[in-house]
């Protein structure tokens, strides 16, 4: 029962951005033999019963007889081999580095959080102060670098708490960092967080503060479609690009002010009024790191990540830590945290560890943007899938800008819809703004948008005509125009590689039988493509198509109304055909390997054309053996 209420508990505030943030905060539950704590990488909002690492209480509270190191070092290795060891037999994962501190408090459920009212008074100048005025049976404790030497402060404290109260403290305020509070129950929680929030609100008010978060706007597009491409490369290492998120200029913060903005956001911030690669290096140079937030004041601010979802978690770091510096100005100003303490953790291993798992994982396209064209359904989305499993940040681009939507929230996060009519150049243009908006740029584009009208020369119309030819040629060059420049301009700054793949057709490499206008687009496009990868390899863009055979499980062969198997038996393409299954049936005799293409297939061979560094203008057959190139 424990468990599903701290499990409840962890879900609710953990969905809830004005409690956490990035996943952040931590949570526990005990018996008199084992605490069930929440492991370091998994977020609260997500966090199941079966996640929860289980230690053994004797073995974790050993901790608290340690007084002295040789340095530093041997503290940090001392007491990671403790957790590890105090971890049940059975269970498994990472536990959170401030387990001691939940066993410490004697209480069932322990709730620790970072609410930006809060840290507005944990990060105010005269903070422990007026936290005495408002919070009396609060304990406050002055800040201490995170891990066993807080645990070990923080258990003393308790203790002389206890001794002059004749009760343990059931709600800890820690210094630039956040509250802890414990209970007994589900309801004596969340009355607690009620109580401080409503407290807090009050405070603010009074003082003339707002405490509402800052309303997200979007920056200004000229200034985000200049500078976020080129950030991208600026900010890449020497392997992987980064994502940049743009948003409306505001102040940033001015120093460093807790943990949790310190590993997901840096200490400091770049503010220019044109940042270039010099401004970065002069910043790297002196402050250790390159900057992840980026201002240009009036215009735009840009946060980066490793993937899309860290952009997202820079942005809404710099904002919260905006906020807090805001709302610190009601607990007179602002205390930030010394080079010393924010140093420690800079370096503190356990915060490397939290930052790598939020990075991800190293699969073939992690940290990737893509770009997939008419990927909200059938085959366009059969390979969304495969990219978005490989790793990358996928966008869906469609006419059907709802399906998109759906599709996007289907791959999960780092995915995003946006409309796009690839036959507009305005529609394009728009699409690939909107694009560098919440990205910064692309690595690969996957044309893969197109249409057929099947039917004889003899009497196909000019309007179907057109119709293929304005999409699947014109569309797919409108798409080129537009994201090449982008593509152009962050590959300039990081040195690395970009990818434009036209999903073809093997009709693009022999002829279709009544089926001109496509196979005549087809053969085009491997012409654009070959042309474009001359023109774009000084671009450091590879340009390749991807030919498929017949994807007969998809709603281009299959739909029973619009579907090639019916307009093929409409056309009389398939001699002596009677029905749909007589025209699927005589497609499948045609592939050596006796079934249709998959979008797995394709996705596979795109991967391969993005990996295959030496290898631009290309017209990749994946077709069973059904074409096969001389």
């Amino acid at each position: 029962m424990s468990l599903s209420t701290i499990k409840a508990l962890s879900n609710y505030y953990g969905a809830d951005s004005e409690f956490v943030l990035a996943g952040g905060g931590n949570t526990s539950c005990k018996d008199e033999k084992y605490l069930y704590v929440k492991p370091s990488g998994v977020s609260l909002a997500k966090i199941t019963e079966k996640d929860f690492v289980k230690m053994e209480r004797a073995i974790l509270r050993e901790c608290f007889s340690w007084n002295s190191f040789t340095d530093a070092n041997e503290r940090e290795a001392r007491v990671k081999s403790l957790m590890a060891y105090a971890v049940a037999p059975g269970s498994s994962g990472r536990p959170s580095v401030e387990a001691p501190l939940h066993e410490l408090m004697d209480f069932t459920f322990v709730v620790h959080l970072h609410p930006a009212m809060v840290n507005g008074m944990t990060c105010g100048k005269n903070g422990a102060e007026k936290c005495a005025e408002l919070f009396p049976q609060a304990l406050w404790v002055e800040y201490v670098d995170p891990g066993f030497t807080l645990a070990k402060v923080v258990f003393d404290r308790v203790q002389d708490y206890k001794k002059t109260n004749g009760n343990a403290p059931s709600v800890i305020f820690l210094q630039n960092h956040g509250v802890f509070v414990g209970g007994n129950s589900d309801a004596e929680i969340r009355a607690a967080y009620d109580h401080i929030m409503n407290t807090l609100r009050d405070y603010y008010k009074k003082n003339n503060t707002d405490p509402a978060p800052a309303a997200v706007e979007d920056a200004d597009a000229e200034t985000v479609i200049s500078y976020a491409p080129s950030l991208r490369g600026w900010l890449a290492s020497e392997k992987s690009t980064v994502s940049v998120r743009s948003t409306k200029a505001f102040t940033p913060a001015a120093g460093p002010l807790t943990p949790d903005h310190i590993v997901y956001a840096k200490s400091f911030a770049l503010t220019c009024d044109a940042p270039n690669t010099e401004a970065i290096e002069a910043f790297a140079t002196a402050k250790g790191y390159k900057p992840k937030v980026v201002c240009v004041p009036g215009k735009a601010l840009f946060a980066a990540g490793n993937n899309a979802a860290g952009a997202a978690t820079t942005m809404a770091l710099a904002y919260d830590a905006a906020r807090v510096e805001r709302l610190a100005a009601a607990f007179g100003g602002v205390n930030y945290l010394s080079d010393e303490h924010r140093e420690f953790i800079e370096n503190w291993e356990v915060e490397s560890y939290r930052s790598k798992v939020a990075a991800g994982s190293g699969k073939a396209l992690t940290g990737k943007v893509a770009i997939v064209t008419g990927g909200a359904q059938g085959f366009g989305y059969g390979i969304a899938e495969v990219l978005a499993a490989a790793g990358a940040d996928v966008v869906i681009a469609d006419m059907n800008v709802d399906g998109a939507n759906a599709a996007a929230a289907k791959l999960g996060a780092g995915a995003s819809g946006v409309a796009v009519n690839i036959a507009d150049e305005d529609s394009v243009a728009n699409m690939v703004q909107n694009v560098v908006k919440t990205y910064g740029g692309a690595d690969l584009f996957v044309a893969n948008a197109g249409v057929l009208r099947a039917g004889s020369v003899k009497s196909l119309t000019k309007k179907d005509w057109d119709f293929v030819t304005n999409i699947n040629y014109s569309g797919y060059f409108l798409c080129v125009k537009h994201i090449a420049p982008v593509m152009a301009q962050q590959n300039n700054a990081s040195g690395l590689w970009s990818d434009i793949v036209q999903i073809n057709s093997k009709s693009g490499l022999v002829g279709s039988n009544r089926n001109g206008a496509y196979a005549g687009s087809k053969f085009g496009t491997i012409g654009l493509t070959q042309s474009f990868a001359l023109e774009l390899v000084a671009d450091r863009i590879k340009v390749n198509s991807v030919c498929p055979g017949n994807f007969f499980d998809g709603p281009l062969w299959s739909d029973p109304e619009k579907g090639l198997f019916v307009q093929y038996l409409a056309a009389g393409k398939v001699p002596g055909a009677k029905t749909v299954a007589d025209v699927k049936e005589f497609y499948e005799k045609q592939i050596p390997m006796h079934r249709g293409c998959l979008p797995v297939d394709v996705a596979k061979a795109i991967i391969y054309a993005v990996e295959q560094l030496y290898e631009t203008g290309q017209a990749i057959p994946v077709s069973g053996g059904q074409v096969m190139l001389n």
